[in-house]
């Protein structure tokens, strides 16, 4: 179990930002390793805007660090920073991937991906009461709000890894294939499923035009609502 509670080039929790912030949120004297798990949830949940437009393959953007830095990441770096800080504070944790499906995706990001599977969902699995327990701090509240579905919550006994209907009782999300859990963020085995899956994305990223993306969604989004969730 050792190595579920090492600092890791991803799972950077050594990193002075991520000690710091890891520190605030548990500020008195909480020892009880499920309170710490949900307090720690709800922060990179909230704290952390989720964006699925910022995917970049290059290998530095999947840190805990770099997300926390940022204030904005889509599902793998959340869930890594979500672990990260759980390994600070004595809880091992590992990161899970799958494949899901999002029936309600926005037009724009259907549009951006060309397809309403995701690929390489990120989720976070915490060592909490000797069990590995799902957690998945991707989906903001304010996002959730938006898109008339419950944010996730996480009691740290029962797996919590995606909203299955929104708020009129139509299917949200499907998971189709679970690709297993990482000690360490596998960056390579991610960025070729993602190459392999979205084609046009990745030459979209390597030409340098995903920024110009990400901006002009941005702008819209702020002027309408933020596009779905991943």
């Amino acid at each position: 179990m050792t190595t579920y509670l090492n600092a890791t080039e991803f799972f950077d929790f050594d990193h002075p930002q991520v000690q710091a912030y890891g520190r605030e949120l548990i500020t008195d004297n909480v020892r009880d390793p499920i309170a710490i798990a949900q307090r720690l949830y709800l922060a990179v949940r909230d704290d952390i805007r989720y964006n699925p437009y910022v995917f970049s393959p290059q290998p530095h953007t999947f840190r805990a660090s770099d997300c926390l830095l940022q204030g904005q990441s889509y599902c793998i770096p959340k869930a890594v920073l979500l672990g990260a800080l759980a390994r600070m504070h004595g809880i091992p944790a590992r990161l899970g991937l799958a494949d899901v499906r999002n029936h309600l995706s926005s037009p724009q990001l259907l549009e951006f991906l060309r397809s309403d599977v995701f690929v390489m969902h990120g989720y976070i699995e915490l060592y909490l009461n000797e069990r590995w327990v799902k957690a998945t701090p991707a989906f903001n509240a304010a996002l959730c709000a938006k898109m008339r579905v419950e944010p996730l919550a996480f009691n740290g006994v029962d797996d919590s890894v995606f909203q299955a209907f929104n708020g009129e009782g139509e299917s949200m999300m499907e998971y189709l294939q679970d690709h297993g859990t990482f000690v360490d963020v596998p960056v390579d085995f991610i960025v070729r499923s993602v190459a392999k899956a979205y084609p046009h994305l990745m030459a979209t990223v390597e030409s340098g035009l995903s920024q110009h993306s990400l901006e002009h969604d941005l702008k819209r989004a702020d002027a309408t609502e933020w596009p779905s969730s991943y």
